[in-house]
């Protein structure tokens, strides 16, 4: 009998409606289009404006993008892991939320929080669930509301986010197609780089954390930078020189869309040239956890069965890695 593999069956994506432009921030805060996609390569990013509607509408909408595309009978999941940096609210699961609303009726599910790596450490978690050979159909989501934590008055972390989410489902494959490894990697030095200080049980909520806007992300943006740069980098090299892979055998590098200098510096390190790095952050700018999930379903008509992927992340803790997969299907 051939070994299983967690192989990706199905992806599906939802971003929202509204369009916040490089030339909208110029309104709100002192920057300009230049600078912002010098820097970062952002040109705009998508934002949920829906009263009441929080990370869940966007992992619904994701979901059910994924379940007609696939003609997905929901009540055949068996689990549903919700990649997400932004939940609806503090104790209450997200991921049962939405799996209830999808109908996935008898899934269990939970929620993954490791900031902008929550999807990469998911595709660990759904592959080792289906290996396992104790479920079939694991459904892995990644979605935040990103606007929900920013201060649209600081301009060092305005520009940088977005809202959306993304979806892939994970099935047993036995051609060798799917997850092959994995480098996963954390470091608490990272804990005071990028941050949202008050909220949680340090420092819970109060007139004064209101009023010092702790409850908004800070960022050190050249320091977070730096380890980005080096962390991504360093587990792409290391898990091709692991498989014996080459610039050559990489057909795609999926890399989280962070900042466009790091994706290109990753990609440098990997010998790649630009045609196999997969690039959309100047339309959705950072949407965290959704960021990989989105590249796979804006791009997956050009991915076909038996490609090399390397996906790529780096997130607040700090958290990163990369994985290696090959693709399992033809559009």
């Amino acid at each position: 009998m051939n070994k299983i593999t967690a192989a990706i069956t199905a992806v599906g994506s939802y971003v929202p409606d509204y369009v916040l432009s490089n030339q909208v921030l110029e309104t709100l805060v002192d920057t300009n289009d230049e600078w912002i996609t010098t820097r970062t390569g952002i040109k705009e990013r998508r934002l949920l404006k829906e009263e009441g509607q929080g990370t869940s509408y966007l992992a619904i909408k994701a979901a059910q993008n994924l379940i007609e595309k696939a003609n997905l009978d929901p009540k055949e999941i068996d689990l549903v892991i919700m990649a997400t940096a932004t939940p609806d609210m503090p104790v209450a699961s997200t991921g049962v939320y939405v799996a209830t609303q999808i109908g996935a009726v008898n899934a269990f599910a939970f929620d993954l929080q490791a900031a902008c790596s929550s999807f990469l450490y998911g595709i660990s978690v759904a592959s080792s669930y289906i290996e396992s050979g104790r479920y079939k159909k694991v459904l892995l989501i990644g979605a935040d509301k990103m606007s929900s934590i920013i201060d649209y008055t600081d301009r060092a972390t305005c520009i940088i986010f977005g809202d959306g989410g993304g979806a892939v489902l994970f099935e047993p494959n036995t051609e060798g197609l799917g997850f092959q490894d994995e480098i996963l990697r954390s470091d608490g030095i990272g804990r005071e780089f990028l941050k949202i200080e008050a909220g949680g049980s340090i420092l819970p909520p109060s007139e004064e954390t209101i009023k010092n806007k702790q409850h908004y992300v800070f960022q050190d943006g050249k320091t977070v930078f730096k380890y980005a740069v080096s962390g991504m980098a360093d587990v792409s090299e290391k898990i091709m020189q692991r498989n014996n892979l080459t610039h050559d055998d990489i057909n795609w590098l999926v890399a989280h869309q962070a900042n466009k200098r790091i994706i290109d510096a990753t990609a440098n390190r990997m010998g790649l040239n630009e045609e196999k790095v997969l690039v959309n952050i100047h339309r959705y700018g950072n949407t965290t956890s959704a960021t990989l999930p989105l590249l796979l379903s804006d791009f997956e008509n050009q991915l076909k069965k038996g490609d090399n992927i390397i996906f790529a992340a780096f997130g607040g803790g700090f958290t990163w890695g990369a994985v290696y997969l090959k693709w399992a299907y033809n559009k």
